[in-house]
């Protein structure tokens, strides 16, 4: 069978790599985008679908065909962009919440989410931010797919479109303590294209039948692991 996969996001810091690692990995037959503007990567896999109305993104995720053997969502905006904390929940969660239970009712096999590390400590957990992705884990955990895959990345390193507030300063901290220790910056924050990289493996991994099976909670370690220490270069071998 023709494996398919939708991503998410696409437009986005983590999820344009997303995008670009899974088209070159040649492990998808389809590669699947729903977004408010055009992707920027391209290739004879890719199927993107432009739709500015955000509600209309789940139905058209159900009715995708092929089906999506997986779906990957690197969803995400600030409150800046967004305008207010209700505005950034109705994407960060809302939105997000809405993909996995339409990707389920569809019978998608997998669902990978970008989520974040602390998001569970007691203090952070109290956070808007850390409620939204909490909220979007908890839906996945519950949809019970065959493969629920939560990233949890510590500061996401890379050049966005737009920049967000203090996001550089931790950028710039953490670049610094690399220069000191990889380890050391590895257990912080992870560059986006290696978080990136994860997802894909993570997906890859899925479709070969060898990802865990249930809910498979990828940190910064494993991260690093899946996106920069085993990640094989080019087109991916078929199993």
């Amino acid at each position: 069978m023709a494996h398919s996969a939708a991503v998410i996001g696409s437009t986005g810091l983590v999820g344009s790599h997303i995008l670009t690692n899974l088209i070159t990995s040649e492990a998808f037959a389809t590669v699947n985008t729903i977004s408010r503007r055009p992707p920027k990567a391209g290739g004879l896999t890719l199927k993107p679908i432009v739709e500015k109305d955000t509600s209309a993104w789940p139905p058209k995720l159900a009715a995708l065909q092929p089906l999506p053997t997986v779906v990957i969502s690197a969803l995400g905006t600030t409150r800046a962009a967004a305008g207010s904390i209700a505005e950034q929940w109705k994407i960060d969660h809302d939105l997000n919440v809405e993909l996995v239970k339409a990707a389920k009712a569809a019978g998608c096999k997998a669902f990978i989410f970008i989520s974040s590390a602390g998001t569970r400590s007691t203090l952070s957990a109290l956070a808007p931010y850390s409620k939204m992705k909490n909220g979007v884990e908890d839906a996945i955990k519950e949809a019970s797919f065959d493969h629920g895959i939560i990233l949890k990345p510590g500061v996401i390193l890379g050049q966005r479109e737009q920049s967000r507030a203090g996001e550089s300063i931790f950028q710039s901290v953490v670049r610094t303590l690399g220069i000191v220790s990889r380890n050391i910056q590895d257990s912080i924050g992870q560059e986006a294209e290696v978080i990136a990289r994860a997802a894909v493996h993570a997906a890859i991994l899925v479709e070969q039948g060898k990802a865990p099976a249930g809910v498979w909670e990828i940190d910064g370690s494993e991260i690093v692991r899946l996106g920069r220490t085993e990640w094989k270069h080019g087109p991916w071998p078929r199993s």
